[in-house]
């Protein structure tokens, strides 16, 4: 996966509106909610994004495909290139592969579908990583098991919300992290780098606890884990932080 650039506060009246928020001292949900509002336009892309329903496609499919016995033939079938016996690294790995490749094949690389990969490529990493044994080094069946888990109902939402509250911050950092480094000193709203640090954090939980209110796009806790890519591509989100 690439790197994404830092993005300038776009000079429209909204961003505008969200740098004086951040200079008179306004909390986190204000910004985060005036700022998900002045991006309101490139959220509204998602659903046309390759990169972006690719990655959620396989997030959706790649559990599905360790719920089978054969599971490395299925991550193959998906465009996965693993060996017999992948590691949740190698799955991780190969699942960014498939999205480049995607891109590559298809065209449109944009700076909200990169996004969408590192956030699909982190909750998988999360997700599945958390359900390893951690005194041992996992083995292949540790990590099909893991990852299986992600694959049933109950545990479809946990991966959408995952998911969406990442790509929703990594989003808003595109936009916010150099606006905000230069909100850093003395009669600034954030007297040292410590209080920067923790706005960031404070930010971070905000967009996973507005995460639960994500309408309308697949797998926010109505979608089933067999959703083709071509239905997802149909629906469309609406992301509210406030």
């Amino acid at each position: 996966m690439g790197h994404i650039r830092l993005g300038r506060i776009p000079g429209t009246r909204k961003w505008q509106e969200v740098v004086s928020l951040i200079s008179e001292g306004a909390d986190v949900p204000q910004i985060a909610a005036k700022s998900a509002d002045a991006a309101a336009r490139g959220l509204e892309t998602a659903a046309h994004d390759k990169a972006l329903v690719h990655a959620f496609w396989l997030l959706t499919q790649i559990p599905q495909a360790a719920r089978q016995a054969n599971f490395a033939e299925r991550l193959r079938a998906l465009g996965l290139e693993v060996s017999s016996e992948p590691t949740l690294l190698d799955v991780v790995g190969a699942f960014a592969s498939a999205v480049d490749r995607r891109v590559r094949e298809t065209g449109g690389r944009t700076d909200l579908g990169e996004t969408a990969q590192h956030a699909a490529a982190e909750t998988l990493t999360f997700l599945a990583g958390r359900e390893l044994p951690s005194l041992f080094a996992p083995s292949p069946s540790d990590v099909q098991h893991a990852i299986a888990k992600l694959g049933t109902s109950d545990r479809f939402s946990i991966v959408a919300r995952d998911f969406f509250s990442r790509l929703t911050r990594r989003y808003l950092a595109y936009f916010l992290s150099r606006e905000l480094s230069n909100h850093v000193g003395p009669q600034q709203r954030f007297a040292s780098t410590g209080d920067h640090t923790k706005f960031n954090v404070a930010l971070d939980l905000h967009c996973r606890e507005a995460s639960r209110i994500i309408k309308e796009f697949p797998g926010a806790g109505t979608a089933k884990p067999s959703l083709s890519r071509a239905a997802l591509a149909r629906r469309k989100p609406r992301i509210s932080l406030t």
